[in-house]
């Protein structure tokens, strides 16, 4: 069985046992960018290797391409073969908890053509909460022969959105929390506000009380009320950063509603170029 949006603790615990499995763990926290390299020594899932959200799942940073560009294909791909990943691959990935991070590699790996990649339902803190087996030893490097086919179909680029600002078809989804989407709070860009036409589904509410995400009907039933009757294929997903964008399309792909994009560059980019158009908190 392959597992390409969602695994639970209990499968993945049975997974521990599968030669051609493979665990990444993505802790990380953006105001303590050591945290979860710090955490990963003290505790993860036996056999899981670590990777960084700055290092590893982002790219260099210009100043105008946003907080957490994406990487280099190439640089990632080689990063995965060196974890011992195989073309055939079962991957798991997991974070504190919540998927925030996790759904970033998660689609990073479906954006370099492997399909067999989940997220922790829950995380390490469910994982953690269960009281299943947990490892403070770094497994081995063994390189493996993924091969990496980049799906450029699967985002859109800032040109891309300026030319198709307004259009009927498309739809921007801002996963930001409602106050930054609304210009407030914002500590982490140096302006507020969103990018005109987008609607707002902040990530948290893919989640339920639990940490869990919430089921597939219910999620389906929440993004077709916001969405109407606009295709899966029509949807921008974007954030601050083009981290927590990566939730959304994840909880799309769970709720069946497969096929919509990714802005990378998300507001980060976007406003640091002041002639592009924005909706500004007011007095701002």
């Amino acid at each position: 069985m392959a597992f390409q949006t969602l695994i639970s603790t209990r499968q993945a615990l049975a997974g521990l046992e599968c030669s051609d499995w493979l665990f990444v763990d993505c802790r990380h926290q953006l105001a303590d960018e050591a945290w979860g390299e710090r955490e990963y020594r003290t505790g993860h899932l036996p056999g899981a290797h670590f990777l960084h959200l700055d290092r590893d799942l982002s790219g260099a940073k210009t100043g105008c391409n946003g907080r957490h560009p994406l990487p280099d294909v190439a640089t990632l791909a080689e990063k995965l073969r060196k974890l011992g990943m195989n073309q055939d691959s079962q991957v798991v990935v997991y974070d504190q908890g919540n998927g925030a991070m996790a759904a970033r590699l998660w689609w990073l790996c479906r954006w370099l053509g492997h399909a067999r990649v989940a997220v922790l339902d829950g995380g390490y803190a469910k994982w953690q909460a269960e009281g299943l087996p947990l490892s403070s030893q770094s497994p081995e490097a063994v390189n493996g022969d993924f091969q990496e086919r980049t799906a450029s179909d699967c985002l859109r680029d800032c040109e891309w959105l300026l030319s198709h600002l307004g259009d009927a078809g498309n739809v921007i989804v801002d996963a930001r929390t409602a106050d930054r989407f609304a210009g407030e709070n914002e500590t982490l860009d140096p302006l507020g506000g969103h990018i005109p036409g987008a609607i707002n589904r902040p990530w948290p509410n893919n989640l339920a009380a639990d940490g869990c995400f919430k089921s597939a009907e219910v999620l389906r039933a929440e993004f077709q009320s916001l969405l109407g009757n606009v295709a899966p294929t029509a949807i921008v997903n974007q954030c601050g950063s083009g981290v927590t964008a990566c939730h959304n399309i994840l909880a799309m792909e769970v709720a069946g509603l497969s096929g919509s994009r990714l802005y990378p560059g998300s507001w980060s980019e976007w406003c640091a170029d002041p002639s592009r158009p924005m909706v500004l908190r007011q007095g701002a």
